[in-house]
């Protein structure tokens, strides 16, 4: 019986990661029109045009300073909280509607575009306060469905087994790991359609990396996931496609296979093959 061969390249390390098969087509949930980006007098994003396909992981890579952080919060309209910020060109879509209009609520957008960032933030509270604070903001206050809520996410976040004898215990006892899986877990409470992670395992060891990463693919199955990330294999194990940024320019979107294993541009292939960044 012949064997499948599994393509893969070979990262900064040497190894060899494998890479996710060819991805089907999906609709574009999300759609970026030329996007100029400034803060103050410095244009940080130029011109950034692409579509990302509902629940598929799209990763965005590129060495530091490259806007990569900047699009994926210009995304759920974080950048609006940084004084001089603006988008001052183009338009940025979710589900056909543009998010800069200003008859957009901000917070509604927020509830569907939830956000995982680098470093773990759970509140000072216990497990299950951290998983129930959405809800409670939105008025939730059936025990029956919180208690409801809190296993669901768990399970998806696979912290269950690990937690459910100390839901009451302060979150801040959790391990790193543990924490982020839980920021996670706190995102999906509010049933967003969209979840976007900036560098959720930069601070985590490759045991904790692992298990966000296997909650990153089963979560796609519900999720769109846009995921910003400086490690190579990372993007190749987790995402369909990828965007390589350089100074604040898209130099190339595609299927991640294709980036790694083919890109059409010279400086995607000395970026992705250790040559620079």
């Amino acid at each position: 019986m012949s064997e499948t061969v599994v393509p893969s390249l070979t990262a900064r390390s040497g190894s060899a990661v494998p890479l996710a098969p060819a991805v089907p087509a999906t609709r574009a949930v999300i759609e970026i029109d030329d996007i100029d980006f400034t803060y103050g007098a410095s244009k940080a994003l130029h011109d950034i045009t692409l579509n990302i396909s509902e629940r598929q992981v799209t990763a965005f890579i590129g060495p530091s300073g490259c806007g990569k952080s900047t699009l994926l919060r210009c995304l759920n309209r974080m950048n609006d909280l940084v004084d001089g910020a603006r988008v001052s060109a183009g338009q940025i879509r979710i589900d056909g509607v543009n998010i800069y209009d200003p008859r957009v609520d901000v917070i509604e957008l927020r509830k569907r575009v939830g956000m995982v960032f680098q470093k773990s933030n759970p509140f000072p509270k216990s497990i299950y306060e951290n998983i129930t604070y959405g809800l409670r903001i939105q008025g939730e206050k059936r025990k029956a469905r919180l208690d409801e809520v809190v296993e669901k996410c768990l399970r998806s976040a696979a912290l269950w087994d690990e937690v459910k004898d100390r839901l009451h215990d302060s979150a801040l006892g959790m391990s790193g790991g543990q924490q982020q899986r839980l920021c996670i877990a706190r995102a999906i409470a509010v049933e967003p359609e969209i979840i976007l992670m900036d560098e959720p395992c930069s601070a985590l060891d490759p045991i904790a990396t692992a298990k966000v990463e296997e909650l990153i693919h089963e979560l796609k199955k519900q999720f769109t996931i846009v995921i910003v990330t400086h490690n190579m294999q990372q993007a190749a194990r987790c995402s369909d496609r990828t965007a390589f940024f350089y100074l604040g320019k898209l130099i190339e979107y595609a299927e991640t296979r294709t980036i790694f294993m083919n890109p059409s541009n010279p400086q995607t292939e000395a970026y992705v093959s250790g040559r620079f960044g």
